[in-house]
């Protein structure tokens, strides 16, 4: 079998991790990369499941030794990949999945350019919103910053080869795993001929959602 590297970016609130995590449950033959990050850990999480809880030092130490496939800077945290969890998916002969920013995902094609790269759009920018806001982990101006950042994060959706949109969650998942599979067509960004206009209607929507907060 093939191993392939599924790689899946949104803006903060988009789902992406929600719909790897879901993945995993139906797909015996997918592994998810578990990333690292220099943040606090929130409610629920633990170290080594949600992420790998790193000091900044901690980070900057194995970044500068070559141990992370990808990196980037979000929101003055670090998160980035290291290069064993994909070697260990790889090695138990399953496709990864990760889900990454969009610099992250930058990195990652010129590692990897047969990569599936899958953009997480919101089904609009009251959806988003209230997503944020639901996590109760931000105060009102750092949403700000977070929805302004969404809507730069957006235009980024030319660069990926297909793009989904989660609003309904068990849709969303049958759509990434038809595209593991390569039957999904229909979501290549190529084909989807009405994007460019729906995401400039989201990235309006959104800077006007963040000017009310």
């Amino acid at each position: 079998m093939k191993r392939l590297l599924l790689v899946l970016s949104a803006p903060s609130g988009g789902g992406k991790t929600t719909i790897a995590k879901k993945l995993l449950q139906v797909r015996k033959d997918l592994g998810y990369s578990v990333s690292a990050t220099t943040r606090a850990t929130r409610n629920g999480e633990r170290d080594g499941e949600d992420y790998h809880f790193l000091s900044r030092e901690e980070f900057e130490r194995r970044r500068d030794r070559g141990e992370f496939l990808e990196w980037a800077e979000y929101g003055a945290q670090l998160y980035g990949t290291l290069k064993r969890e994909i070697d260990r998916i790889f090695g138990e002969g399953r496709h990864a999945v990760l889900d990454i920013e969009i610099e992250g995902a930058r990195q990652i094609r010129r590692n990897f350019p047969n990569s599936l790269q899958v953009f997480v759009l919101p089904p609009s920018a009251d959806v988003l919103v209230e997503r944020l806001k639901r996590r109760n982990t931000e105060n009102p101006e750092l949403l700000r910053k977070r929805l302004t950042h969404a809507s730069e994060e957006l235009a980024a959706v030319a660069e990926y080869d297909y793009a989904v949109v989660n609003e309904d969650l068990e849709t969303a998942v049958d759509q990434v795993s038809a595209i593991l599979d390569g039957k999904a067509e229909d979501r290549l960004i190529s084909r989807q001929h009405d994007l460019p206009a729906r995401i400039e209607r989201l990235r309006r929507d959104v800077v006007k959602a963040a000017g009310k907060i």
